[in-house]
């Protein structure tokens, strides 16, 4: 996480520049990608941006919560579902779906096509546990429960054993539910 004095060495109003479409760093996280294109460090704290490409089908997370940061994901490419609370809701492309913190929710490619949205979360910082998760995925000896770890330093709380019952639900794949190491 970005110590104060980091954070006041960059603010949003640094020298303009331009994040291309190759630009970032890019990270699998199993089920899906996570390109960092704005750091809590480059904008005073106050908001990082994500792009989450997604494979058709594949659920992106267990369900969740966030205690520190809201979301907002913006679909650019394809479909998105997503379960907030109790709801299951839909986006498409040009649609804003708002995920605050404290509830509970998760999020998939809804689509048979590729599926891309911008993740806006506030305040900045949450993009350092993707970076971590991706690190950790890369490890030999990575273990799953890592990420539940990964979650409490973050103050995000995890249910995966949601993820069988989502993945049939909404005819999703999991690397879980796959065989392959997440």
């Amino acid at each position: 996480m970005a110590q104060e004095s980091d954070l006041k060495r960059f603010d949003a109003a640094q020298v303009p520049r331009i994040i291309g479409p190759e630009d970032g760093k890019l990270v699998d996280l199993g089920s899906i990608g996570a390109r960092m294109m704005a750091w809590t460090e480059e904008t005073g704290g106050g908001f990082s941006l994500l792009e989450h490409p997604m494979p058709p089908r594949r659920l992106a997370a267990p369900i969740h919560k966030h205690s520190r940061e809201d979301e907002y994901s913006f679909v650019i490419e394809g479909r998105m579902g997503a379960l907030l609370g109790d709801d299951v809701v839909y986006a498409e492309v040009g649609d804003l779906a708002f995920k605050p913190r404290d509830q509970w929710h998760t999020f998939w490619n809804a689509g048979d096509e590729p599926c891309r949205i911008l993740e806006i979360i506030s305040p900045g910082g949450f993009e350092h546990f993707f970076d971590e998760f991706g690190t950790m995925m890369e490890a030999p000896e990575f273990n799953p429960v890592q990420l539940g770890e990964l979650g409490v330093r973050y103050g995000v709380e995890f249910q995966p054993d949601s993820v069988p019952r989502l993945c049939e639900e909404h005819g999703l794949e999991h690397p879980l539910l796959m065989g392959e190491r997440d």
